[in-house]
Order: structure tokens, then C-alpha cells, then sequence
């Protein structure tokens, strides 16, 4: 079996246990019942595969991805194709963060050189006057 029907086959186990909790006891007991019958009539040359014992309603897709992805289940290009976004994300973040740090002190620079090129004393700038002067002078 290839990886496409091995992820179909986990998401089919997964719908089926999710409500398996809900089930009469005599449900459970013609299934099980019904699963030792296919197992008995079962080919001896074709092996059965369980890959995990836990029922799928107890875990999640997300915890299982992370859980592969630590544990070598995945392969090469599935942890790519999550460690490329992630590493974008970190280097997009950190160039926002650049670009918003030089505008600041780009902005700050601006006002630097507008206050010392200005022909008013620094004194005046402390001023609690001060802004009704510049409303005064605008007029």
C-alpha cells in the first residue's frame, strides 16, 4: 500500500471511531464479532497491518502531524512542506519588523531636523505657551 491509501484508510477508521462511544454494547459485540469472522476467512499469504491501536477519537490531525514529523513517520518532503512556511513566516515577520523600525526612526530624524532647523530657541519648545504661539503664528 502507498502513502495516498494508507492516509484514506487512517481517515475512514477515524470517521468510523468517532462515535464509536455512542454505540449499544450489542453493536459493538456483532462488530467485533464480525471482525473475528473476516479474520478467520483472511488469506494466509496477505499480512494485516496495524499501524496504531488507539481509536482516532482520542488524537487529532494536527497532533499527529506534529507527532510524525518528530517521530521520522514523514517524509523528507512532508516535513518540508512544513518547515518552508514556517521559515517564511519567520523571515516575512522579521522583515516587517525592520521595515516598521527604520520608518520610525526615519520619522523621528524628520522631526530632529525640523526642530533644530527651525528658527525658535529650544527653550521655546518646552514652553506650556507653546502651542498657542503656533496657533497664533499660523493665523
Amino acid at each position: 500500500m502507498n502513502t495516498d491509501d494508507l492516509n484514506f484508510a487512517y481517515k475512514v477508521r477515524h470517521a468510523l471511531n468517532e462515535k464509536l462511544d455512542d454505540l449499544p454494547a450489542s453493536t459493538t459485540d456483532r462488530l467485533a464479532a464480525a471482525r473475528m469472522a473476516a479474520m478467520a476467512r483472511k488469506k494466509a499469504h496477505v499480512p494485516v497491518v496495524v499501524a496504531q491501536t488507539a481509536k482516532a477519537g482520542r488524537g487529532s490531525v494536527l497532533g499527529d502531524t506534529i507527532a510524525g514529523f518528530f517521530s521520522g513517520q514523514m517524509s523528507w518532503m512532508g516535513r518540508l512542506s512544513v518547515a518552508v512556511p514556517l521559515v517564511a513566516l519567520v523571515f516575512g515577520m522579521a522583515g516587517i519588523y525592520h521595515a516598521e523600525e527604520k520608518q520610525r526612526i526615519d520619522d523621528l530624524a524628520e522631526m530632529d531636523a525640523a526642530v533644530l532647523s527651525d528658527e525658535l530657541p529650544l527653550s521655546a519648545y518646552l514652553d506650556h505657551g507653546f502651542k498657542a504661539y503656533l496657533t497664533k503664528r499660523e493665523q
